[in-house]
């Protein structure tokens, strides 16, 4: 294959941090506060905190990695370098399976509010059309993301003042707290809405000055995320109620039945939530179709994917392969699954990659001061803590599909042994 050429750091750091506040917000608003709710009950707000603190603990361990090898592929790279290749393919992997679950999540997100009925067309098109947007060039894609983060933020604090307003429900008791458990299964779905900062050390190589911009993106992403997620657990639980947040479908537009009586009320409310749920499923969809890409460019120059993968576009300096292999695979997805089944998946895969960021991480002889060698040995606990009390499901099924990379790697290297 003929050299390819570099990507291109077009991104500030104010894109930088758009780019992860839009990769987060739609999943966290839109998906996962339900299923939460349904697994913490009237403890929702403190499985907010604790995946809040535990994607702290991996977005300064992501940080100060990306400080150190500021290129595209992220944990991948990190692994590597730090522990090996077997680790940093595990690594690699364990985002890529995961994160394609969480494109299709977003993209079925998308079609179920902006075309109930036609839900899974509407999610292929979008896919489709936002991959063609990825296909422009990075700063396309962060312009598009900080359009779509300004109309949404301001939707979801309108929903938040909605609820605080609403009178309070009283518990029916029809959704009792779940215990420690309960509570560390609801953090482990949450965490699923945290990891959008990812996609900033995913494409640490378009990142201007990217030792101080880096790490400044994901600390603020993170902190901005958080902040919104607990004030719109603690309004919805208000407004609606343990019993009710677990049963809803749509728990924001619920939020108006609740607050404004009325059909008229409710229907131009639901209508502003429908949008901004779509908008945010788009953004966070835009930023994962880009960060899959170019953790699928990083393994293909490394040798662990199709070499295919790492061609990138000389006219608009993106990995145009990865992109469009990204976009196939998650166009399957979508025709054979559904939103919730999804979010499981994705969340055992991303915390296995954030076990093995931290644990890279520990290895570094330049510490940050915000990346402690202790914070990166709690981290990698709790993440391996969190992920084995998802579902069983979730966790069996992620594990076979971790042992079918890591035995086709093994595979590869054999024959490439015998052929040496």
């Amino acid at each position: 294959m003929s050299q390819q050429p570099p990507l291109r750091r077009a991104m500030g750091g104010f894109d930088a941090t758009t780019v992860g506040i839009g990769a987060m917000i739609g999943a966290g608003a839109f998906i996962v506060l339900a299923p939460a709710a349904a697994a913490a009950g009237a403890l929702l707000p403190l499985a907010i905190v604790i995946a809040g603190v535990v994607a702290y603990c991996n977005a300064s361990a992501t940080a100060s990695l990306a400080v150190r090898y500021p290129s595209s592929g992220g944990t991948y790279v990190y692994g590597r370098e730090q522990l090996g290749h077997w680790p940093g393919f595990l690594a690699g992997w364990s985002f890529v399976t995961g994160k394609l679950a969480s494109c299709a999540a977003m993209a079925l997100t998308f079609g179920l509010y902006a075309a109930p009925g036609a839900g899974k067309a509407a999610a292929v098109a979008a896919v489709v059309g936002l991959t063609v947007v990825n296909l422009l060039g990075v700063t396309r894609t962060a312009i598009a993301t900080r359009v779509i983060v300004s109309l949404v933020v301001p939707v979801i604090a309108f929903v938040i003042v909605v609820a605080f307003s609403a009178p309070p429900v009283q518990d029916t008791g029809a959704v009792a707290p779940g215990g420690a458990g309960g509570v560390l299964q609801a953090s482990a779905l949450l965490f699923f809405a945290f990891a959008g900062y990812a996609r900033i050390a995913t494409m640490g190589e378009e990142v201007r000055n990217p030792r101080r911009n880096i790490p400044l993106a994901i600390l603020g992403a993170l902190g901005f995320t958080l902040v919104l997620y607990l004030l719109l657990g603690v309004s919805l639980l208000r407004a609606l109620g343990p019993a009710g947040l677990a049963e809803a479908t749509a728990p924001l537009r619920d939020v108006f039945d609740a607050a404004v009586p009325g059909e008229g009320s409710m229907g131009r409310g639901g209508a502003v939530v429908t949008l901004a749920a779509a908008l945010a499923s788009l953004g966070a969809l835009l930023a994962l179709i880009a960060g899959v890409g170019r953790t699928g460019l990083a393994m293909a120059r490394g040798g662990d994917l199709p070499r295919v993968l790492a061609r990138v576009s000389r006219r608009y300096g993106v990995p145009w392969v990865a992109d469009i292999a990204t976009a196939v695979v998650v166009v399957v997805l979508l025709l054979t699954t559904d939103v919730l089944t999804v979010v499981g998946f994705s969340s055992f895969g991303v915390l296995l990659y954030y076990a093995i960021a931290n644990i890279a991480a520990f290895t570094l002889p330049e510490r940050q001061w915000y990346a402690p060698r202790w914070l990166n040995a709690i981290g990698a606990l709790a993440c391996l803590v969190l992920a084995f009390t998802l579902p069983t499901t979730s966790v069996v099924t992620m594990l076979v599909v971790l042992g079918v990379g890591l035995a086709g790697r093994a595979a590869v290297l054999a024959r490439r042994r015998v052929r040496g």
